[in-house]
């Protein structure tokens, strides 16, 4: 249903205020039990993918290139039962805090964790993952949805991020990873590093990519991969945990030229999927 707001400070979209305020919206998301979807092609990914829409926000001039999400979100072109707020420009910015012009934004119920192993288990329809990729303390939103969406775009079956990693659904991880996030399953693994031995007793070789003495180079590791391989990217700058590679199986490393010591976590992700995918 079409609802017309005509105050920024209308209790019923308090879930969309101060959106640029990260540290605020990390913690109050989650809290909530909601997530931001921003953009048409986020919001149609995440309803597509199950994810149940509480109401949306746009102006006007948005509702047509959404009555398709509307629809099978709500049942109807105009949301249904599901409160669609519309206002001019101006005023959705003195709610959001910025200048929404991806279209429109949509408040979703936030899904329940599965359990690290129901989830590798369920993953490629029932076949079970082969290839995971855990996300170590990246607290960067940018970084976690690129890694993302090259997961999606290169056969990793699996997301696994510790429990101070940054939050796959905060709107700018979602964004980033073009949405990715709703079709590539993903839980959070903890205690960490603790997880590392579920990891192993579930039949995965855990593979550091890390700098230092006695890592082996990513060529040699794909040449042997293993059937089961977890890779393991740590936080940007520091990298991984000393307590981390000492515990995992192996150590890799991507092998630099021109005087470059390391990559951005998001590439060298990219780099190591491409590497040890499977056919």
């Amino acid at each position: 249903m079409i609802v017309e707001l005509s105050d920024p400070d209308d209790p019923r979209v308090v879930e969309y205020t101060n959106l640029t305020d990260v540290a605020l919206r990390t913690r109050v998301e989650p809290e909530r039990g909601v997530y931001i979807a921003e953009s048409s092609a986020v919001m149609r990914r995440a309803v597509a993918a199950g994810h149940r829409p509480r109401s949306f926000l746009m102006a006007p001039r948005w509702l047509e290139s959404v009555a398709d999400v509307l629809q099978q979100a709500g049942g109807a072109p105009d949301g249904g039962e599901l409160p669609v707020y519309v206002a001019p420009e101006e005023l959705l910015r003195g709610v959001t805090g910025f200048h929404l012009h991806r279209g429109a934004l949509a408040s979703m119920d936030r899904p329940v964790l599965p359990d690290v192993a129901a989830l590798l288990a369920g993953a490629r329809g029932g076949a079970g993952a082969r290839r995971v990729v855990v996300l170590e303390d990246i607290v960067d939103h940018t970084n976690v949805g690129a890694v993302v969406r090259s997961a999606a775009a290169l056969g990793v079956d699996a997301v696994l991020v510790t429990p101070r990693c940054a939050d796959p659904l905060y709107r700018r991880a979602v964004r980033v990873s073009m949405g990715t996030i709703f079709q590539v399953p993903w839980t959070r693994i903890g205690p960490w590093p603790d997880g590392i031995d579920l990891l192993r007793s579930l039949g995965f070789t855990v593979a550091a990519l890390a700098l230092g003495e006695g890592s082996i180079p990513l060529d040699e590791l794909a040449a042997r991969a293993p059937e089961r391989l977890a890779l393991v990217l740590g936080t940007e700058g520091d990298g991984l945990a000393a307590r981390t590679i000492a515990r995992a199986d192996l150590s890799v490393t991507i092998p630099m030229a021109g005087g470059v010591d390391s990559l951005n976590v998001a590439a060298a992700g990219a780099v190591a999927f491409w590497a040890t995918r499977l056919g």
